[in-house]
């Protein structure tokens, strides 16, 4: 055993962990090169290898369980030189049935989807005490200011930009339910006109497929102000001045309610014409019959206005790749301005071109707007002879090298295109809410909280109506100290803003074919690697520079974590006796030795509200908690606060009791409405028929079967009804609904009320009529036969 030992640690030194390739399973390599980019991201792969316990879903086809099982083959002593995929493959293509057969698709696009597909599965609700560590305070003041919820991601069958995919995806598809699409920000005058902020962006794309959704359309605006109410109470330790918009007047700074959070996910990408569906619950009502005109007024309101209560959501993916933009436009007559703060994933970054690099450096020197829809315009819809003059053009340009047309593009100009100012004229002019008209603007944005990781996507491909082509500039990239900071709000909360690459994934080919591979730094012995499906091969530094990168990954950079992480380490080898000893979240000690900026100790991934231990997750709570000494526990505790202190470890009676209160509802309410329903069934010939909104009424089934927690709101009707001339509501045509008997609607109503109310009667001589008539048929029937 003692010679086994020795070579596996002679082996770790020759071939360290992680270098392993993965088998190529018919055009699979945008899958074994994205799955080896987020293998050697050191924040993820720790938390399936060492947090093992915490890969738990009853959400099929559990995806997690096959990256875990995957990263395990990776990362272990003895492993393989190549493993095969072949489970996280299947896994991904029940879940969009895009990537299904063996045509080429896109890496992002693959990205995105498993991703979106991990947080679905391993995402918990925030605990309320938990909220107090973050933006809690605030919640009130920003109505729809939410963390990324279950209902704010896009699935992954969804989308965000068609023009932009992989040289290898021809098809951009878009399945599931719902078809949602991306997040489209519409602010709209008096007249119902209005610009989308994806037009707003140009080729700016806010990764926001999603996470991942039906996001909220935001038009949050408010008057201009000096001063600005910090994000979480803190300031970033660099103070950075907005930019100047094209005109005269100042650049204000919008006070603390004009902030609204739209959080959404990104996803793979559909037409433009997809709007994101917005979905809400109106508060419960009571179930008073008044008049079916009120009513239905009553329900829109409640419907458009207050929601039941969401829930915030988070997960090990959302912890580490999730970051916030904080987006403003200013109308340049009347300074108002409208603020959004959007969560992204990943930046999808335009390439400028000779042009526009131009405009973005003389911008930069003069200190005024670049206008960013310059580097969109270049490939705007054109004439047929401007068509045949650009392919050619285009051409000519992939088939000779970058250099020879002027200077190199990094990644600091693909940032400053990104998150340049962008002038609203024309005919994309701004809709002035206060001016009522369409007023010229400017719309900019700047990060207001960095992820852990930083993936950023460089948009090479565009699709077209009649051809397709591949941007083949090459980016220079660093591969330590990418910086930030000039693209930061001044609320920005992040402390640390440099950031090193991790790995990166190229595409050689065509728009049309091609082959991905991954080059990835391992952090054992911070060496180079190319991963080239099952073949690993050792690189050197300008290898990777002179990398032709499509996807990159970055993490922050800090010296001080490290030193943070060598002083837990001594204290804990002292060994001091304690008479107490201190339980800590496994989770939370994960990011503290992986992350630069761990936050606050969050005891509650394995508390309830109440300080206990939920019932559901006592029998494995060994594998949520750590021990630490009293030593190593007051270090943390004062150097990151949170908490709360657990020194003991018990079953909560508060949620047992809740719990079981919830089941006997939930029991209750299934078997009246099927005893209910069955009754309906019976009835031959009802005299009254009511209508329900099948949107609410699967919302109530996912809560008596179990699947949500959460009880629906009030009935809302008010998707499906249509007022008539009288005050007569009466079921739209076309509409999404079902059929319940007038008990069953009683019943419901009376439990969570809500409205319209919907009745469909017949008129009893018609009945009787139609009676008569069955008779007669019978009769002669019978008649017949004899």
């Amino acid at each position: 055993m003692a010679d086994e030992g020795e070579s596996e640690s002679e082996d770790d030194d020759l071939k360290p962990r992680g270098l392993t390739g993965m088998k190529n399973l018919g055009n699979s390599c945008y899958m074994n090169a994205a799955l080896q980019a987020l293998s050697n991201c050191p924040p993820l792969t720790q938390f399936f290898l060492e947090c093992g316990g915490l890969v738990r879903t009853d959400k099929k086809p559990a995806l997690c369980k096959s990256y875990q099982k995957l990263v395990s083959e990776v990362w272990h002593k003895k492993r393989p030189s190549y493993v095969v995929p072949s489970s996280l493959s299947h896994g991904i293509k029940l879940v969009n049935p895009m990537f299904r057969g063996y045509a080429q698709q896109d890496t992002q696009e693959f990205l995105r989807c498993l991703m979106d597909q991990l947080h679905e599965e391993l995402k918990e609700p925030v605990v309320a005490e938990t909220r107090d560590l973050d933006t809690s305070d605030q919640d009130d003041k920003r109505e729809g200011d939410r963390s990324p919820s279950e209902d704010e991601f896009l699935s992954c069958d969804s989308s965000s930009d068609r023009g932009e995919g992989d040289g290898q995806s021809r098809t951009t598809a878009s399945t599931g339910s719902g078809s949602l699409a991306e997040t489209e920000l519409l602010i709209h005058d008096e007249a119902g006109r209005g610009i989308s902020e994806k037009e707003r962006m140009k080729d700016r794309k806010f990764s926001c497929g999603h996470r991942r959704s039906n996001s909220e359309q935001v038009d949050e605006d408010a008057d201009v102000d000096t001063t600005m109410m910090l994000v979480d109470g803190r300031a970033s330790p660099e103070v950075l001045p907005a930019p100047r918009p094209a005109s005269p007047c100042r650049t204000p700074e919008p006070d603390n309610d004009a902030y609204v959070r739209c959080s959404s996910r990104p996803c793979s990408p559909v037409h433009h014409d997809m709007h994101s569906k917005l979905s809400s619950s109106p508060p419960r009502s009571s179930p008073a019959r008044l008049g079916p005109s009120y009513v239905l007024k009553k329900a829109q309101m409640q419907a458009s206005g207050k929601k039941k209560k969401e829930l915030r959501y988070r997960s090990v993916i959302s912890d580490i790749f999730d970051g916030s933009i904080l987006s403003l436009v200013q109308c340049l007559t009347c300074d108002r301005v409208s603020t959004t703060v959007e969560t992204f994933q990943d930046l999808s970054l335009p390439i400028p071109g000779k042009e526009d690099l131009a405009k973005l450096h003389s911008a930069i020197y003069q200190n005024v707007p670049a206008k960013t829809g310059a580097c969109g315009d270049n490939y705007a819809s054109q004439g047929w002879i401007a068509f045949i003059m650009e392919y050619i053009r285009r051409f000519v340009v992939s088939c000779i090298p970058s250099w020879f047309w002027g200077p190199v593009v990094t990644l600091e100009d693909c940032l400053a295109a990104f998150f340049a100012a962008d002038e609203l004229k024309g005919d994309n002019m701004y809709s002035c809410e206060r001016c009522k008209k369409l007023r010229n603007g400017v719309k900019y944005c700047k990060v207001l909280r960095l992820p852990e990781i930083l993936c950023i996507h460089l948009k090479r491909f565009r699709h077209e109506v009649m051809y397709s082509f591949k941007i083949n500039s090459h980016v220079s990239f660093p591969l330590e100290g990418l910086d930030l900071r000039p693209f930061l709000a001044k609320e920005c909360v992040s402390q640390i803003t440099t950031y090193d690459l991790l790995s990166v994934i190229c595409h050689h080919g065509t728009a049309g074919s091609g082959h991905y591979i991954a080059y990835c730094q391992n952090v054992i012995n911070g060496q180079w690697y190319e991963f080239d499906d099952q073949y690993v091969t050792e690189v050197h530094e300008t290898v990777v520079q002179n990398a032709e990168a499509y996807v990159l990954f970055y993490r922050k950079s800090s010296e001080e974590a490290v030193r943070e992480r060598q002083k837990v380490v001594s204290l804990a080898s002292m060994k001091e006796h304690s008479l107490l000893q201190f339980y800590i979240s496994r989770e939370w000690l994960n990011k503290f030795n992986t992350f630069a900026e761990p936050g606050p100790i969050t005891n509650h991934t394995f508390l309830c509200a109440h300080g206990g231990i939920p019932p559901n997750k006592y029998h494995y709570i060994d594998d949520l908690v750590v021990i630490l000494p009293q030593n190593v526990w007051e270090y943390l505790y004062n150097r990151f606060g949170g908490g709360p202190a657990v020194n003991h470890l018990y079953v909560c009676s508060i949620c047992q009791v809740e719990i079981e209160a919830l089941a006997k509802r939930r029991r209750i309410e299934i078997d009246t409405f099927i005893k209910l329903n069955k009754a309906f069934q019976a009835e031959e010939s009802p005299s009254v028929i009511y209508c329900i909104s099948m949107q609410w009424f699967r919302e109530w089934e996912a809560f008596v079967k179990g699947k949500d927690n959460e009880p629906p709101g009030p009935i809302d009707n008010s998707k499906i009804a249509l007022t008539k001339a009288g005050g007569h509501v009466q079921v739209k045509q076309g509409a999404d609904y079902g059929q319940i008997s007038e008990e069953t609607w009683i019943y419901l109503s009376t439990l969570y009320g809500g409205g319209p109310e919907i009745a469909i009667r017949q008129n009893v001589a018609q009945v009787q009529e139609l009676e008569n008539l069955h008779g007669e048929q019978k009769i002669e029937a019978e008649t017949r036969a004899v």
